[in-house]
């Protein structure tokens, strides 16, 4: 396999990119590009020298394969790293190559499903569904006579995959060496990490198959939604019930009941809000290609082998910040973007308070077809690292994911607002968090904290119960506390009380073995 780059003079060359010194070559061609872009005056999409270099980045990303295509569509999310230009070219990023001979795989589903010949009753080998570096899918039919995919990983692609990440981690390493201010925002080793944690599943397909199976449970919930049902898998074969109609991307909407594309539409995005705020886990890729609809059928979310996992602060945070964009209030929305990463020695606060109270307005009431809500959070990452302000490197994984699903439910009900959506969201959002918090687990470590006079959970239950005293409770969260905050309404007055309510039962229960 050969690569065409063109480097920033305009000329072009091939590069293998098997060899170990042509990969190098055009890693060294991506960085090269990329550092020239930040520093050039123009970063637009209609300047020149932006696109050839731009599409020079592209190219050698899907040379050298699936791990970097992946870096390269995070990147397509921050450009607080990259100009307009080069994200505009980034989107581009696919992982379309061209179909390999069934031979290939044959020799992998020998060794994976010795039986392979005898479980299926035929299997199209010349029209895969889908070519990609990391496998090939084909359709079969079971010996029942059920409608199949097989998805078979590529010969000797995971060691290729984990040498790229060992690689990467170095150059990672050596920059936040070179560069330890730039690191103090923009902490490489970290982001890269949470990419190879995400990309885990798809150098296992067992693993796959477990997101699968989880995430299918959780789409029980919804009318318009549901995931392939796995029926066989091993480390590098995948056999799974096939998803009916066309991509997202490929569908006609007037083939749909306003009623039903809206119905669709709404369950993909409380499916992903549920997996950011509730689950902690969700589809780090939802393009259009990997949800597909039919009129009058579930649409499918399809491929789990990319999954994103954030830890229940972080949750909790983002779901607070999305809130307070919904509720046209920057200011908590500033104060809880912060608390999900930290304000580095030069950070401006009072800046970024100030970017938000521009941006968010304009977000508030806008349909999907009216803004790109996705870049829209990407812009708020833009304005935080300017500011000096460190974001988890776990947002990024999030941003990239929201920007697909948006693009994904604009190709079929582009009058919907996700901000409206996540409005009606956000009572089981609540709901969820409040039963996670007063799960078995989380009331047994209270219990334990308060036995061993933790002082904060002492601290917060005297001003809890103090507030009750005086009727006078507010909500704090973190850094949300402020002048700026309102009175709890009911629901949120009843779920603070149910809270003290809980800690107040913990401290009696080791008042009582005290005596």
């Amino acid at each position: 396999m050969f690569a065409t780059t063109d480097t920033v003079h305009g000329k072009s060359e091939r590069v293998d990119s098997r060899s170990e010194g042509g990969r190098a070559r055009l890693l060294a061609s991506i960085a090269h590009n990329i550092a020239i872009d930040r520093m050039s005056a123009s970063g637009r999409p209609d300047d020149e020298k932006t696109r050839r270099r731009a599409r020079a980045v592209r190219v050698a990303f899907e040379r050298l394969g699936p791990f970097y295509i992946k870096l390269g569509q995070i990147l397509s999310t921050r450009p607080d790293l990259v100009s307009d230009g080069m994200i505009e070219e980034l989107e581009n990023l696919h992982d379309n190559v061209k179909a390999s001979p069934f031979a290939e795989f044959a020799e992998i589903l020998d060794g994976d499903l010795p039986a392979w010949r005898q479980r299926f009753r035929s299997i199209d080998v010349v029209r895969p569904l889908g070519s990609a570096s990391l496998a090939q899918v084909y359709k079969v039919v079971l010996n029942d006579g059920r409608p199949a995919v097989v998805k078979i990983q590529r010969p000797r692609i995971q060691q290729r995959v984990l040498q790229d990440m060992k690689q990467l981690r170095r150059v990672g390493r050596l920059i936040g060496h070179l560069a330890p201010r730039f690191n103090e925002l923009i902490d490489i080793d970290a982001m890269l990490q949470v990419l190879f944690n995400g990309m885990q599943p798809e150098l296992d397909f067992i693993l796959e198959a477990q997101n699968m199976v989880n995430a299918r449970r959780v789409a029980k919930q919804f009318q318009h939604l549901t995931v392939p049902r796995v029926i066989d898998a091993t480390q590098r074969v995948l056999i799974q019930t096939l998803a009916p109609g066309v991509s997202i991307g490929a569908a006609n909407p007037a083939d749909f009941t306003v009623k039903e594309r809206k119905k669709i539409g709404r369950d993909l995005l409380r499916f992903m809000y549920q997996g950011y705020f509730s689950e902690h886990v969700f589809h780090a890729d939802p393009h259009p290609g990997n949800i597909f609809v039919h009129p009058g059928k579930k649409a499918n979310i399809i491929d789990w082998g990319m999954v994103g996992r954030i830890d229940r602060n972080l949750g909790t945070l983002l779901f607070v910040t999305l809130m307070s964009i919904a509720r046209n209030d920057a200011a908590a929305a500033a104060r809880a973007w912060v608390e999900m990463g930290h304000a580095t020695s030069r950070a401006d606060l009072n800046g970024f308070a100030t970017d938000l109270s521009m941006l968010i307005p304009k977000m508030s009431t806008a349909s999907l077809e009216e803004l790109n809500f996705g870049v829209t959070l990407s812009t708020v990452l833009m304005y935080s690292t300017r500011r000096g302000i460190y974001t988890s490197p776990h947002v990024s994984m999030v941003g990239k994911s929201f920007a697909n699903v948006e693009g994904s439910v604009r190709n079929l009900a582009p009058e919907l607002s996700m901000v409206d959506v996540f409005e009606d969201a956000m009572v089981d959002t609540v709901t969820d968090l409040l039963s996670e918090f007063m799960s078995k687990p989380q009331l047994t470590r209270l219990a334990l904290d308060l036995m061993i006079g933790s002082d904060v959970a002492f601290d917060y239950l005297r001003n809890l119960l103090h507030d009750i005293n005086n009727r006078d409770l507010t909500l704090r969260v973190g850094l949300l506390a402020g002048p700026g905050n309102q009175k709890m309404n009911r629901k949120q007055q009843l779920l603070h009380l149910g809270l003290g309510a809980l800690l107040a039962w913990a401290w009696t229960q080791r008042e009582r073995r005290r005596r």
